[in-house]
């Protein structure tokens, strides 16, 4: 049925009037975040036939539609997941390098400055104001390593709370992209199919902000709504039901927050599934850089307080007294999992025979219902136990000893964090600058006459090298006679017997008689002879000092490939690398989230010229319309004028 001249131009006035709304939409949100522009598809009405063929009735919208590419927002949202991660990677981990790299209050000074004053009573043992520089400088490094440690501990409380804010802040944008679904499809519903643009826009800018947070993937349903999953295929929103993550306490280690999808009211922990976003960053800051950093940290505290303990044992203080530990440190933690059904208890200490073995990893150690089993915390990788694990024979691995007791039932797991705890339970144990044990306990003489002038003739020497501390103090002196026919030495005393010396072979070489260490360099003669005897009353005596102060460039970490200061600077190089590393993947990462704006914009983002030229263009399409149904009207009239003539 024809609808007439007016009929067709009314329908051209109100679809340009649609038209010139829909370009002033996109001119009021040309600003608006995650608006997409749109765009009026128009399409002519059905015509009418009539005697001379099928005359057409005019215009209609066929729909409104949206700019929109899927593909240029799934890598705008991948760009975004990965840029947010590794921006806030790069903040993180340089703080934490910058903290423990300064080169004032970082570990590098505080360990120099002691080994100064440790080389500075080795100078003069006898100097009080030297011997006292030493504790003050001792205690200053107790006290750098404590204030490093807590600043370290400051920064994990500040993930955990991150980790925390970022899971509610989550939450809040999984519900309401959820809430988007329920408008989205009732929308479609009431619009006999059509799809509501600004509330598409709308549910794409929340999940645009979810990817900042962690990385996403969505699945459109048929019906409109979308399904958003994280990490493995967990799902976070499944049409209108959001599914919440909670932070909880990790069962192994409460100070741990670990992240679980709340599912029918079940908690389900999908930490290791979550990647990207500034909650991937902050699981990363935890695992990667801060965790190994603290735990290098007190591998250092340990091992110097182990070492420096063992020379400084091995000495004679002013007192004339054996020397005592110097520093105090902490033993591994170990923490039961709260799901542990047997009656078992695990204990752990340094094994300082070993302790250049100390690595910078945790560990689990795991009953499986027939053996105990050792393991990387991070990645599971097993580590080789020796040992039974009782009290007289603990079982060891990586300067590890290990104690169990009790009954274990099948899948028991114990945490154990060899040098997390390093720093902070740092200490200086001795208070008097008397009881620096400089000296060494066992004085080599050689022989004299009645007025203390040397009688031997040949120009060999004995160098004392140290002592096993069980053996002195000696009952009495040792006496060493040279005897040249045999090419030995023959020792009496407070030990006896005799071991081989030719000149020519032997000369430089260490030997031990009664737990003493020595060299022997040079050719003694015939009857030439030496004696061993306890050193009290030897203030001026540096040759534990001299030892004390060799510790500093003595290999004692990393399997006795780095020196203290060696090992930290390797802490120091693999925290700069990880630095500067996120740093270069967060600028390359802004370049591209920059190049993945452009791109969506050039497709869905409003361009003004454009919508002023359009709304130029409706605006005259309108007024020639205008004149349509003038021209009807004015043929009306003349009609009615006819016929009433």
């Amino acid at each position: 049925m024809a609808v007439g001249l007016l009929g067709t131009a009314a329908s051209g006035l109100q679809v340009f009037q649609r038209a010139i709304s829909v370009a002033g939409h996109n001119i009021n949100n040309a600003n608006t975040e995650g608006f997409s522009r749109q765009r009026v598809e128009l399409g002519t009405l059905d015509p009418s036939f009539n005697g001379q063929g099928y005359i057409g009735n005019g215009v209609q919208i066929e729909s409104i539609s949206r700019m929109f590419d899927q593909f240029a927002v799934d890598r705008l949202r991948d760009t975004t997941s990965t840029s947010a991660q590794y921006d806030s990677l790069a903040q993180f981990s340089g703080r934490i390098s910058n903290l423990l790299g300064d080169s004032k209050a970082g570990l590098n000074a505080g360990l120099e400055s002691f080994f100064n004053a440790v080389h500075d009573v080795a100078n003069d043992p006898a100097s009080a104001p030297a011997r006292q520089l030493l504790l003050t400088e001792a205690g200053s490094l107790v006290g750098r390593f404590q204030n490093l440690d807590s600043q370290l501990n400051s920064m994990r409380d500040e993930v955990n709370g991150s980790i925390t804010n970022l899971t509610n802040e989550i939450n809040g944008l999984t519900s309401a992209i959820a809430e988007a679904n329920r408008n989205i499809v009732d929308s479609s519903g009431q619009g006999t199919g059509q799809i509501p643009n600004d509330l598409l826009d709308k549910r794409d800018t929340l999940i645009n902000k979810l990817s900042e947070l962690v990385s996403v993937r969505t699945v459109a349903q048929d019906d409109g709504a979308v399904n958003v999953f994280v990490g493995s295929g967990q799902p976070l929103v499944t049409r209108f039901l959001a599914s919440p993550l909670k932070a909880l306490s990790n069962d192994l280690d409460s100070q741990r927050a670990e992240i679980a999808l709340i599912s029918s009211g079940s908690p389900a922990v999908i930490t290791a599934n979550l990647t990207g976003g500034k909650l991937g960053a902050m699981l990363d800051v935890r695992d990667k850089v801060l965790n190994p950093a603290q735990n290098a940290l007190g591998r250092v505290a340990t091992t110097l307080a182990v070492e420096f303990n063992a020379q400084h044992r091995l000495g004679m203080d002013l007192n004339g007294t054996m020397g005592g530990d110097f520093f105090a440190y902490a033993q591994p933690d170990v923490s039961a999992s709260v799901r542990n059904t047997g009656s078992a208890s695990v204990s752990a200490s340094v094994d300082t025979a070993n302790v250049d073995q100390l690595t910078t990893k945790d560990y689990t150690l795991t009953y499986n219902g027939s053996a105990w089993v050792l393991g990387h915390a991070d990645s599971g990788e097993t580590v080789p136990l020796s040992g039974s694990g009782t009290v007289a024979n603990p079982f060891q691995a990586d300067g590890l000893s290990l104690v169990v007791s009790g009954t274990a039932n099948a899948g028991d797991r114990y945490l154990i964090k060899p040098t997390r705890s390093g720093s902070a339970g740092s200490a200086l144990l001795v208070s008097s600058a008397r009881e620096v044990a400089a000296a060494a306990p066992v004085r080599v003489a050689e022989a004299t006459n009645s007025n203390g002038l040397p009688t031997n003739g040949g120009d060999g020497g004995m160098k004392f090298n140290g002592v096993d501390a069980s053996f002195v103090p000696l009952s009495g002196a040792i006496t060493l006679a040279y005897d040249a026919t045999a090419q030995q030495f023959n020792y009496s005393g407070d030990a006896t017997g005799s071991f081989a010396y030719d000149p020519a072979v032997d000369s430089g070489s260490s030997f031990t008689v009664a737990g003493i260490r020595f060299s022997v360099t040079g050719t003694p003669l015939d009857g030439d002879s030496f004696s061993f005897s306890n050193n009290a009353g030897a203030p001026g005596d540096n040759t534990n000092a001299l030892q004390l102060a060799a510790l500093q460039t003595k290999n004692t970490m990393e399997g006795g490939s780095a020196s203290f200061q060696g090992g930290y600077g390797q802490l120091i190089g693999q925290l700069g690398s990880q630095t500067r590393s996120a740093q270069v993947t967060a600028e390359a990462q802004s370049a591209l989230l920059t190049q993945a704006q452009e791109s969506r914009d050039a497709i869905s983002g409003v361009n003004l010229d454009e919508e002023a030229a359009n709304l130029l263009q409706f605006q005259q399409a309108y007024q020639a319309i205008a004149q349509v149904i003038t021209a009807a009207e004015t043929t009306f009239q003349t009609l009615l004028s006819a016929i009433g003539r």
